[in-house]
């Protein structure tokens, strides 16, 4: 779960991005991408989009990136970054000039060695003209080096930097990137990463993934924090947490290293979210056997300070929380979400934002599962009384989970009536072939993208059923489904679930 960005709509109309074409040349045709590219004889701009259907000109044409070098110096008394990218690459097209997605000032590019020439375009594009040619096929190397403060960096007054009095947190969604290091900014390009940030002594880093090595003392009083995460991961998932943690290391069931950080500015708040953040290797250990095997290298979490963000977010490996979900004790379920995510956002991400429903909906059906795991309130309990609480003439009905619109992605709706339209499925097909289902959706679709069409076809295919109208309905029809032929208990008022307040209570952060 994420917060919805104020700047994300806004961009569309800064860069006019509506106009970028769809089936963005040196891309695969992907259902409802365009047609597959086709080389021409002449080199070629790579396109400054990937036609996402919501946010165009996210992303860029020509190119997919391999690997991610990010090698930061930060100050935190003067929020300063600087730093050099390495980007490895192979270009999907023969490229005259290529886009990346970045906003902090830049001193150099280089390509392959050579100085190539760079310009400034919309809210976000930094254009890269290369002294040679590029051919389709090649490997590249990109060499960025920039600076600047990225809190004061905006887009519309925006900035997806969070600076706080000890440091900084780089956590957002669907962008946070450009704050911090350039990159080809959709999740339909995923790559591996290396992130090194040098800070003062005595201040720490939290990254994704393991350390390869421990911190290195530097020169001048400074020490460089060192991560790596070695499976493909979409751009908005990389992640920072600077700042004076508490770090405590375990092993999971599974063999896996955990790494849990936690703000030592939480203070009274901080039994809360120890007691809620050290679970996470037991929920993972109970939904991998819900959803198939973990995806990543190293588990965790990260309990951010209090000025820090209102939201959490499935930073891959090590989801990050704010502080409010603390502030009423322990909210195991919001971590349920969050390591839900693990499998349904970021091992399967989604196409276009479009499907975020393949993402929210699938974290919110989780914690009605750990729910019914835990004794607290069984999915049904759970659907009827959700269902009971929105009224028939609420706005909630009308944002369709399936195709909410760009400014809603993160909508109640999306979350609430999205975990509904899974129980519904479940009540359709059957235990036997929705808990099929799952785990055969996450192996399909392992560290690649997927659609809510993929999905239903997974879904027809395997309980063998016509499943149109119940995907129409529940996820493309806006107005309040009838639920009195079904299986829905009829209990009126149905019980609250003893589950229900700390769903709700997380729910009100997540959803924004």
């Amino acid at each position: 779960m994420r917060r919805v960005l104020r700047a994300a709509i806004a961009v569309l109309t800064l860069t006019g991005a509506g106009t970028v074409a769809t089936g963005a040349p040196g891309h695969a045709a992907l259902p409802g991408w365009g047609r597959p590219t086709v080389t021409t004889a002449a080199p070629q701009p790579g396109s400054p989009g990937l036609g996402d259907n919501y946010f165009p000109d996210y992303g860029n044409g020509g190119y997919d990136v391999e690997h991610y070098d990010v090698r930061l110096r930060y100050d935190p008394g003067a929020d300063r970054l600087s730093g050099t990218t390495t980007i490895l690459a192979r270009a999907t097209q023969d490229l005259s000039r290529f886009n990346l997605d970045f906003l902090l000032d830049v001193e150099s590019v280089r390509v392959n060695g050579w100085a190539a020439s760079t310009a400034t375009e919309g809210a976000h594009e930094l254009v890269v003209t290369p002294t040679r040619t590029i051919t389709a096929g090649q490997q590249l190397t990109i060499v960025v080096r920039y600076a600047g403060v990225p809190s004061e960096t905006l887009v519309n007054g925006y900035t997806g930097w969070t600076r706080t009095d000890d440091g900084a947190l780089a956590v957002n969604e669907p962008e946070s990137a450009w704050w911090w290091f350039p990159s080809n900014d959709h999740p339909l390009d995923k790559a591996t990463y290396d992130i090194s940030v040098s800070v003062p002594t005595g201040v720490e880093v939290i990254s994704n993934g393991v350390q390869p090595r421990p911190p290195l003392a530097e020169a001048g009083n400074r020490t460089r924090w060192i991560w790596r995460t070695t499976s493909p991961t979409a751009t908005y998932l990389a992640f920072l947490a600077i700042g004076q943690y508490d770090i405590v290391t375990d092993t999971a069931p599974n063999g896996q290293p955990v790494v849990n950080a936690y703000s030592t500015t939480l203070g009274e708040l901080a039994p809360a979210a120890r007691a809620s953040i050290e679970r996470t290797a037991e929920v993972v250990e109970w939904a991998s056997g819900i959803f198939g095997e973990y995806p990543f290298e190293a588990q965790g979490g990260v309990a951010g300070p209090v000025d820090g963000i209102t939201f959490a977010l499935e930073t891959q490996t090590r989801p990050v929380y704010g502080p409010g979900f603390w502030r009423r004790g322990a909210n195991t379920s919001v971590v349920v979400h969050e390591l839900a995510h693990q499998w349904f956002g970021d091992s399967v991400s989604v196409n276009g934002w479009r499907d975020i429903w393949l993402n929210e909906g699938f974290a919110s059906y989780a914690e009605w599962l750990w729910s019914e795991e835990q004794g607290e309130g069984t999915a049904q309990e759970l659907f009827d009384f959700t269902y009971a609480s929105y009224p028939a003439d609420s706005e909630f009905w009308q944002v369709p989970p399936g195709d909410p619109g760009p400014a809603r992605i993160f909508d109640d709706a999306v979350y609430d009536r999205g975990a509904m339209a899974l129980h519904q499925l479940r009540l359709a097909v059957g235990d036997d072939a929705f808990f099929a289902i799952l785990p055969a959706w996450t192996a399909e679709h392992r560290y690649g993208n997927g659609t809510i069409a993929q999905f239903q076809a997974l879904a027809e295919r395997i309980s063998g059923l016509d499943l149109t109208d119940l995907f129409t309905t529940w996820l493309f029809t806006a107005g309040r489904p009838d639920v009195s032929g079904s299986a829905a208990r009829k209990a009126s008022p149905p019980a609250e679930p003893k589950s229900w307040a700390k769903i709700r209570e997380a729910h009100q952060l997540l959803a924004r």
